[in-house]
């Protein structure tokens, strides 16, 4: 890598270093729209709401009123804000899944097991399909990539630059409905609703985008890997004493059984389905909008729960029913950090929205655009170029997010842009950058493994392994993103770019 490249790598890893913790950051945001809303309450500033036509006038918090607001609403913004129940739903089974040690099977298990000349396609596979196990896959699929590179004769360095790339830059997409489908479905709905309150991104808007986006992720991965990286590692010659278990009897048994438990589950819910006249569908009979679609986040729970179950009692790490909240309780354990960021930024984006600065600024923002004729595609990939900017200094997803889904998300619906189209821009970007940036905590973990097979590896060496994932997936996903706003194919159940 240059010294140039190097330089503007070290100086980001610096600015985001100063930057305080994202709950701070929340809370210093909170802090200054109390003050801007003062300001325009002071200068008389008003703003047409875009669905009623009343005037609204922008509402000071540093008020009598507004000291009411706070006061009286902030336990209801806490607990009433759309993604905390919806993720913490979801972490319930796929906590449990996690746990129990359900998915690290599955993900050892589809490498472990795949033909050597499909093994980049399925480490890079793996790697997307394991943001089921969140963070839990970043210390899972690339070691274990890089052992299984390194046994088949290949570049142990080139199999864990794929599975990292596969776990971190293809974190967003997946075949099942995840916790970031609920998180930033939950966050969208909080931030359209300062234009609409009817308005519902529901966890499932973004699935025909993900699952298209994991087959051809799937497929550039392994092309990068097999035609880029691994010609410029060249061949390995040293020599690893480490091994890497391998699937117990126990463990493929309890695998088998989750597997067919999922199956009749999934058999059970369709025939439910399509039965005449079926409490889950709609009152004509469709699925857009239905029942089925409204519970979709306890429909999945039940599914992890019940393959998490099957799993855990065939190994014997469930031997009585007390066992399953025990394992649940320790899943939401790992959400604290979530639950503590949340309360912050659900005070953040409800002062916003009761002051109405955040339809002042969207409709303004708006008519800026439509003023200078920047309302088509155009906009749509300035925004996932910003995004990915600011990924560099902001890697909290969630927190990223909520810092501008109550600016960008009310500004593109006024351009008629559907929500959920514009929480797919900031996904790809997102997700795409999450290998290159300093402040990724997972980047020194991977760094560590890397040193096992080149004790001089070092920030530079990793960065530029990933750099070529990291700027064709991005490319990939923004092409990707554009057939599908301009075949009119749907991201989601109803779901296309605009409203």
């Amino acid at each position: 890598m240059s010294n140039v490249n190097k330089g503007i790598l070290n100086k980001i890893e610096k600015w985001g270093n100063k930057l305080p913790d994202p709950f701070f950051i929340f809370v210093y945001l909170a802090a200054f729209v109390m003050l801007l809303s003062l300001i325009f309450n002071m200068m008389g500033a008003t703003v047409e709401h875009p669905g009623t036509g009343e005037e609204l006038e922008i509402k000071s918090l540093i008020s009598g009123e507004g000291l009411q607001y706070i006061t009286g609403s902030m336990l209801e913004n806490f607990t009433g804000f759309a993604p905390l129940g919806l993720v913490l739903a979801m972490m319930l089974g796929v906590g449990l899944a996690q746990k129990v040690g359900l998915l690290e099977t599955a993900i050892k298990k589809f490498i472990l097991n795949a033909p050597p000349a499909l093994v980049t396609y399925a480490v890079i596979f793996t790697g997307i399909f394991g943001n089921l196990a969140s963070d839990a896959a970043f210390v899972l699929v690339p070691p274990l990539a890089a052992m299984v590179f390194y046994t088949i004769g290949r570049h142990p360095l080139a199999g864990l630059a794929a599975g990292f790339a596969g776990t971190g830059a293809g974190f967003t997409a997946n075949f099942l409905v995840a916790g970031t489908d609920a998180l930033l479905s939950g966050i969208s709905t909080e931030a359209a609703r300062a234009i609409d309150d009817s308005i519902v991104v529901t966890p499932v808007d973004n699935w025909y985008f993900m699952i298209a986006s994991v087959l051809i992720l799937s497929v550039v991965g392994a092309q990068i890997t097999e035609r880029i990286i691994e010609p410029r590692l060249g061949t390995y010659k040293g020599e690893v004493g480490k091994t890497f278990e391998d699937v117990t009897p126990s463990e493929s048994r309890g695998l088998r059984n989750a597997v067919i438990t999922g199956l009749i589950y999934i058999g059970l819910l369709a025939l439910v389905i399509f039965w005449p006249e079926s409490p889950l569908r709609n009152e004509d009979g469709g699925m857009i909008p239905s029942p089925f679609l409204d519970g979709i986040i306890p429909i999945i729970l039940f599914f992890f729960i019940s393959m998490a179950v099957a799993y855990g009692v065939t190994v014997k790490v469930i031997q009585s029913s007390s066992d399953i909240p025990k394992y649940m309780a320790e899943a939401m354990k790992d959400m604290s950090g979530y639950i503590v960021l949340i309360f912050a930024a659900s005070q953040f984006i409800s002062y916003f929205n009761w002051s109405n600065l955040g339809t002042w600024v969207a409709v303004n923002s708006a008519d800026f655009l439509t003023s200078i004729d920047m309302t088509g595609l155009p906009v749509i990939i300035g925004f996932v170029l910003l995004t990915a900017v600011l990924n560099m200094i902001i890697f909290s997803g969630s927190a990223q997010w909520a810092l501008m889904a109550p600016i960008f998300i009310p500004m593109f619906m006024l351009l008629g842009y559907d929500p959920a189209f514009v929480q797919a821009a900031y996904r790809i970007a997102d997700s795409s950058t999450n290998i290159i940036t300093p402040l990724n905590p997972y980047i020194l973990v991977v760094l560590a493994f890397m040193r096992e097979y080149d004790k001089k590896a070092g920030m530079g060496t990793l960065i530029s392994l990933m750099l070529p994932y990291s700027i064709i997936f991005l490319s990939i996903w923004i092409v990707l993103l554009i057939i599908f706003a301009l075949a009119g194919i749907p991201l989601g159940p109803g779901v296309e770019m605009y409203m």
